[in-house]
């Protein structure tokens, strides 16, 4: 029995991506047999998500990849003193902004410290000296965005294109983060670019793209204060290019069973969802407070078997 091919793709949303790296141990812990996972993608969290994952997976060996990603968030949450009142404090300040005129100062004027801490967790974690030696033919593939800040054009690193400036930079806030130079380029975070990339992963010819969703697609009530309308205001933008490239690969498939398109160079891919279903506000997502961060992964687990015994609806605006 041919194995259905499938890709993962992880959309980005800061602290919220412990949600992501929950639903991913799960999936790895009960993998089906028959599925064979051919590309991971992802911006932002959930471009650090899919590169841990995908260090298990180039080791075959999917008990790496769920190693990997809970010594991450747990080395990434705010367990120490002195990083709970950085943290508390941080959250604390971002409350503050939706009823006081506080200053907004530049990343450039602050001390680098939070890419410096993220850049440590990355080569604690990810061996990249060695991701080289460790692709082989049939390896997954993986697919990093990013935005070239100067010229506006979307970015993707591939494969051992993958290094820690290439995360950082996929991660690269621009309220909080320096931009990032990857080999001359200036990059900004994957946010605003495609989040998560989600057309590339063709080319690894899926029969199947699960997305795990970090925006909420609907919202039952109307934003009325500054938060709420900055939170639905970021949830919608985060979205657009995930439903834009969505969008695109159901055109195709309509145009596949209509006929009217016949290339052998196209096949219908079926895009399902593995969506956030707490409520979240935007600010939550600097958050890295242990027990916010365990909650969000327990609740990515119960997401995951949800999905797999097929009681998480498709998500309606990816087939209009």
């Amino acid at each position: 029995m041919q194995s259905t091919r499938i890709a993962i793709a992880c959309q980005g949303g800061g602290s919220h991506n412990a949600f992501t790296a929950g639903v991913l141990r799960e999936l790895f812990r009960t993998w089906p047999k028959e599925h064979q996972l051919v590309a991971l993608s992802g911006s932002s969290g959930g471009g650090v998500c899919a590169t841990l994952s995908w260090i298990g997976l180039l080791q075959r060996d999917m008990e790496v990849s769920r190693r990997l990603l809970a010594d991450f968030w747990q080395d990434n949450s705010a367990s120490g003193l002195m990083d709970s009142w950085v943290n508390f404090g941080l959250v604390t300040y971002a409350q503050m902004m939706n009823f006081l005129p506080l200053p907004e100062v530049s990343p450039y004027r602050l001390p680098d410290w939070g890419q410096e801490q993220l850049g440590s967790l990355l080569d604690k974690h990810i061996p990249f000296a060695k991701i080289s030696e460790l692709i082989r033919d049939d390896s997954p593939e993986l697919m990093i965005g990013a935005v070239d800040l100067l010229s506006g054009d979307f970015h993707i690193f591939q494969g051992a294109k993958v290094t820690r400036q290439a995360l950082l930079a996929s991660a690269a806030i621009p309220n909080l983060f320096r931009a990032v130079n990857v080999e001359g380029s200036l990059y900004w975070d994957g946010l605003f670019s495609q989040n998560p990339p989600i057309h590339n992963l063709t080319r690894a010819k899926p029969d199947e793209i699960w997305v795990i969703q970090i925006n909420p697609t609907r919202r039952r009530e109307e934003p009325t204060t500054l938060e709420e309308i900055r939170d639905r205001r970021n949830e919608l933008a985060g979205n657009l290019s995930m439903f834009q490239e969505i969008r695109m690969i159901t055109r195709i498939n309509e145009l596949l069973e209509e006929g009217s398109l016949i290339n052998p160079a196209y096949r219908p891919i079926r895009v399902r969802h593995i969506p956030v279903e707490l409520e979240l506000n935007y600010l939550s997502k600097v958050d890295r407070d242990p027990q916010f961060l365990e909650r969000l992964m327990e609740h990515g687990r119960t997401q995951a078997q949800r999905f797999l015994s097929g009681q998480v609806q498709e998500c309606a605006m990816a087939n209009t």
